[in-house]
């Protein structure tokens, strides 16, 4: 849903004129958020493609990021089964909580396993070689991680190719594992690949 007239259907009155919005990262799927929007908030979240709320505490309009720049580019907008909520999916320009945290929720991950793995993958970086197989890799070099990448790579498509999934399912984990270390090794992470494949995404 992306226009007035397509949420002419909400319901409007089961809150006072108030719908909740929940705001979601569209590049990672982190909740990030939660507002109040009513008929004008929305027509100008529409209109100016940034998030825009009703503040219950201000009594009128309010553009998140009007004060502190951390505005919510708009990506798309869609509403619950019963007509009473919104899914609002974003790109943030810097944190969205005013904590200067990028969720209102602490712990809010969007793939709580992966983020973890990831920050655990990370914290290894440094450590003494000998305090884990992580650091050891890491002390090994850029050109041995990659080539566990390529080595997990090519052990994934050959267990697709015999159709062995069992072995499909631990080559792949073990390829996205030493992925993980090898984009930490880079200083990238799974943010930038979100990045590139939305920016790939919409040039089609």
């Amino acid at each position: 849903m992306t226009t007035m007239a397509q949420f002419e259907q909400l319901d409007w009155e089961k809150q006072d004129g108030l719908i909740p919005a929940v705001v979601q990262n569209h590049l990672t799927g982190k909740v990030l958020m939660l507002g109040y929007m009513d008929k004008a908030a929305l027509a100008k979240t529409i209109e100016t493609k940034t998030v825009t709320f009703f503040s219950r505490s201000k009594q009128r309009l309010w553009t998140k990021g009007e004060t502190s720049g951390n505005t919510l580019e708009l990506i798309a907008i869609d509403s619950d089964c019963d007509n009473d909520s919104l899914l609002v999916q974003v790109i943030p320009n810097g944190p969205t909580c005013h904590l200067q945290r990028e969720s209102c929720w602490a712990d809010g991950k969007a793939h709580p396993f992966i983020d973890n793995l990831a920050s655990l993958i990370a914290s290894r970086k440094g450590q003494d070689a000998k305090s884990s197989y992580t650091a050891h890799l890491f002390e090994r070099g850029t050109k041995r991680i990659a080539q566990k990448v390529g080595e997990e790579g090519l052990e994934t498509a050959l267990a697709a190719a015999t159709n062995d999934k069992a072995e499909l399912i631990d080559e792949a984990s073990d390829l996205i594992y030493h992925l993980l270390v090898l984009l930490e090794d880079q200083q990238l992470g799974l943010e930038d690949i979100h990045a590139n494949l939305l920016k790939r995404h919409s040039e089609k």
